[in-house]
């Protein structure tokens, strides 16, 4: 039998707390994402097939960024099992790879040749998965002419974009299996509702827009600044993911809930106290100044006690937005809360006297 080219040592023990370097020759992350029929087998680690929009009629362009989670424990799956190829799918991607040379991807971390590929999946020579975790590689059982004339798809694994060095990136090791149709892998890595809720978290994009203040950019020492976000300046956001050929599909979304405020100084007073402005009932923050106000107490807002010297205080304003999420089979459930954060200069100036 020939053997592989892979990314990785395949056989033998293999440390937990280390990556395996990558044999020669190296593949790089990426990998062109192929024909238009997209039978390639030259598919990118990362190349995902799950299919994001937004509900609202939305794209993921224009003035906006990511949120933060705010459990820096948390993040989305490094790594899953998706469809990727029909039986006849499968073996028309073989034999463009024959036809062109080079090597196609058969998981997340190994490269094969046109051979292996023939020997596994059409002549039914079984294989080694790779186990990052076990001192032994487990076996794949071989297929016979690719399982044409069966209902299913074969299933490979993808790593989150960004994170092919992940050493959790490992964890789906095996090399492109078969499943039914209509059915999901019997895999710790398999797909479900919440690994789309938690993808499509991670493609939450809001807005950029700082805060109104009053008097603006300039504050008076002991007079208060009023701050506040108007009706609709900050909407929820939604977006749905969906896995072809798995009926598996989620949609998250994130709520504004509450701007923190941090002035920027410690010679400063936050208004509430903790700095914590509540979202009102009409999705508004705060209350707009009116002429008048100086001497009030805004429901939001900052006093600051010092001038500034040449150099503005840097005031924070810090959205926190909550995210639930819904999707297959009444499937929901809430993920951590999400931030963003802008700052705003702020300089303060100090009159010598003021009539009360």
């Amino acid at each position: 039998m020939l053997t592989a080219t892979v990314l990785l040592c395949s056989s033998g023990a293999a440390l937990a707390d280390e990556v395996p370097a990558p044999t020669t020759p190296s593949q790089p992350a990426e990998k062109p994402s192929g024909d238009s029929n997209g039978r390639t087998l030259l598919a990118s680690v990362s190349q995902s097939r799950i299919q994001v929009s937004h509900p609202d009629g939305r794209t993921e362009q224009g003035s906006m960024d990511e949120l933060t989670s705010v459990d820096p424990n948390w993040e989305p799956p490094v790594c899953w099992y998706e469809p990727v190829f029909t039986p006849e799918g499968l073996k028309s991607a073989v034999e463009d790879l024959q036809k062109n040379g080079g090597m196609g991807a058969v998981n997340a971390h190994e490269w094969w040749t046109s051979g292996i590929f023939v020997d596994h999946y059409d002549k039914g020579e079984p294989e080694d998965n790779f186990d990052l975790k076990s001192p032994t590689n487990s076996t794949a059982e071989g297929y016979k002419n690719y399982n044409t004339g069966k209902e299913g798809m074969f299933w490979r694994s993808v790593v989150r974009k960004g994170h092919e060095n992940d050493i959790k990136a490992w964890d789906c090791g095996r090399i492109m299996f078969w499943q039914d149709a209509g059915t999901i892998p019997d895999d710790e890595h398999a797909p479900t509702p919440e690994t789309l809720a938690a993808y499509a978290y991670d493609k939450i994009e809001v807005p950029k827009t700082e805060v109104t203040l009053r008097p603006e950019a300039k504050s008076t020492v002991n007079l208060p600044t009023w701050v506040w976000l108007d009706k609709g300046t900050f909407k929820e956001v939604k977006i749905r993911a969906e896995l072809p050929n798995t009926g598996l599909w989620a949609e998250t979304t994130a709520k504004p809930v509450a701007l923190h405020l941090e002035p920027g100084t410690d010679d400063a007073e936050t208004f509430p106290a903790s700095g914590d402005c509540e979202i009102n009932e009409d999705g508004s923050i705060g209350t707009p100044y009116a002429k008048g106000d100086a001497d009030k107490t805004p429901p939001c807002g900052i006093r600051y006690l010092r001038a500034t010297n040449g150099e503005p205080y840097q005031l924070k304003a810090n959205i926190t937005w909550q995210i639930s999420w819904e999707g297959t089979g009444g499937a929901n459930g809430d993920l951590p809360d999400g931030t963003f954060e802008t700052t705003q200069d702020m300089n303060v100036q100090e009159i010598q006297s003021i009539n009360r």
